[in-house]
C-alpha cells in the first residue's frame, strides 16, 4: 500500500527594530525573535525598558508571574550582547508552534462524512485505500495535509515538468477529497485517499480540450490502479449522444472509454447559472455531475448568515449550472480546504462541489471494489437527501439528491 507522510511548517514574518545610534552596531544583520530569561528577582518591566533604550530592542510580551522575562526581536549580535548581562538567566530563540487542532470543513460536516464509519473521522490517521485523480491544475506535491502519489504525478499542461500546482485550485480539490485525518489544519470527505495529481490547466487556471484529453488518456492508462477522477474544470460544449455516439468530440470519447476501464469520472456543474447542457464534461451522461448547495455552517434548517459571500444559507447556489444532467447536488460555498505552498484557503464554486461527491465515491470504492461507475453514481443518489430548501435559485424543477455519507 503506498503512503506519503508529510512534515507541517509554519512560517511567521518577523517584526524589526528601528536601529538607534547607541546600537547601530548591534543592529546590523538579520533580525530574529528571542525570549529573554531574566533570573528571580529581577524586575521585568524595568530591564525590558532598559534594553530597549540603549540596545533598540522591540519588546513584544513581558513576563512577571509565572517567570521573569520578555519576547523581542533583535539582532544576534544583540541577543549576544543581552544573554552576557549578569541579570539574564539565558535568551533562547522564539520557536514556532501550530494548531493540533483539526478542522472540519462545513461541506464535510453536512455531507455527514463524520458519521461515516469508513471515514471513522477521529483525528487518527487511518488512509481511505483509494486512488483518486485530480484532473485539474496540478496539486502542491508536498502538502503535510495530502497523501500525495508523487509517483503517479502526470503534468499535460506543460509537458516534462511537475505538476506542482501554482495556482491552488487543484489543491482545494484535493483537499476536499481526502486530506489526512491527523488531528491537523483540515480533513475530506476520504481521509487520506491517494491522490493522483493530473496536471491539464496552466498556473492561470486554463487549458485546452487537448490538455484535458491528455489528462484523461493518463487516468485511463492506469485504471486498474485509479477508481475516481475529479474534473473541477469545463468548456462550452454538447453532448453529442451516448457512448459509442461520439464521432467528433474526442473528448467525450475519450470519457466513454476511461469509464468503460472502470473509473468513476465526477465533474463540475459550472458556475453560469445556466443549464448545464451547454458544458463539458457537465453534460455528459456517464459522468456524475455535480451542482452546488449554499451552505454556510455545515447544518441543514437554513437560517445560516453568509461568510465568504453572499447568497441564502441552505438554497441552490446562485452561481451553479442546473438542468437534467446534474445528477447529485453538495455543498460548494465557502469552503476551506488546502492551499498551494503548504496553505489553506476557503473559495466557492460548483468546482468545491465536485470534490466532495468524488471522496463520497471513492468511500463507496473503498468498500464496493467491484461497483461499475454507474453503480457508484446510483449508490450516492439513492443514499443522499432532500433535506435542503426547495425551490430557491435553481432554474429546473427538479430537486437533486443531497450528498450524505453518513451510512457508506
Amino acid at each position: 500500500m503506498r503512503r506519503s507522510v508529510g512534515i507541517a511548517i509554519a512560517v511567521f514574518a518577523l517584526v524589526g527594530a528601528s536601529a538607534s545610534p547607541a546600537q547601530a552596531e548591534l543592529g546590523s544583520g538579520a533580525v530574529g525573535r528571542y525570549i529573554v530569561v531574566l533570573k528571580d528577582g529581577t524586575d521585568s518591566n524595568l530591564l525590558a525598558r532598559l534594553h530597549t533604550s540603549e540596545l533598540g530592542v522591540a519588546v513584544g510580551h513581558i513576563y512577571s508571574s509565572a517567570l521573569r522575562g520578555y519576547s523581542a526581536a533583535m539582532t544576534e549580535a544583540t541577543k549576544n550582547r543581552i544573554a552576557r548581562d549578569p541579570a539574564v538567566a539565558w535568551v533562547q530563540p522564539d520557536r514556532v508552534y501550530r494548531t493540533t487542532a483539526q478542522t472540519t470543513p462545513t461541506g464535510v460536516d453536512r455531507a455527514d462524512a463524520d458519521l461515516s464509519g469508513t471515514a471513522n473521522i477521529d483525528g487518527v490517521d487511518e488512509r481511505t485505500d483509494v486512488d483518486v485523480a485530480v484532473i485539474d491544475t496540478g496539486v502542491d506535491l508536498d502538502h503535510p495535509d495530502l497523501n500525495v502519489y508523487r509517483e503517479g504525478a502526470e503534468n499535460c499542461s506543460l509537458l516534462g515538468l511537475n505538476p506542482d500546482d501554482r495556482n491552488g485550485h487543484g489543491t482545494h480539490v484535493a483537499g476536499t477529497i481526502g486530506a489526512l485525518d491527523d488531528g491537523n489544519g483540515v480533513v475530506g470527505v476520504a481521509p487520506g485517499a491517494r491522490i493522483w495529481p493530473v496536471k491539464v490547466l496552466n498556473d492561470a487556471g486554463s487549458g485546452s480540450t487537448a490538455d484535458v484529453v491528455c489528462g484523461i488518456d493518463y487516468v485511463a492508462a492506469h485504471a486498474d490502479e485509479i477508481e475516481v477522477a475529479n474534473m473541477s474544470l469545463g468548456g462550452a460544449g454538447v453532448d453529442d449522444g451516448n457512448c459509442g455516439e461520439t464521432e467528433g468530440d474526442i473528448e467525450h470519447q475519450a470519457i466513454c472509454r476511461a469509464v468503460a476501464a472502470g473509473v468513476t469520472f465526477v465533474v463540475a456543474a459550472g458556475n453560469d447559472g445556466a443549464d448545464a447542457k451547454d458544458s463539458v464534461p457537465a453534460a455528459y451522461d456517464e459522468v456524475i455531475t455535480v451542482s452546488a448547495l449554499a451552505d454556510f455552517n455545515g447544518q441543514p434548517g437554513g437560517g445560516a448568515a453568509a461568510t465568504c459571500r453572499e447568497d441564502e444559507d441552505d438554497t441552490f447556489a446562485d452561481f451553479s449550472n442546473f438542468g437534467a444532467d446534474v445528477d447529485i447536488i453538495a455543498p460548494g460555498t465557502c469552503i476551506y480546504s488546502t492551499w498551494m505552498n503548504g496553505g489553506y484557503n476557503t473559495i466557492s464554486g460548483t468546482s468545491m462541489a465536485s470534490p466532495h461527491v468524488a471522496g463520497a465515491a471513492a468511500l463507496y470504492k473503498s468498500t464496493h471494489p467491484q461497483a461499475s461507475p454507474e453503480q457508484v453514481k446510483q449508490a450516492l443518489q439513492l443514499a443522499g437527501t432532500a433535506d435542503w430548501a426547495w425551490p430557491s435559485q435553481d432554474g429546473d424543477q427538479t430537486q437533486e439528491s443531497l450528498l450524505n455519507v453518513a451510512d457508506f
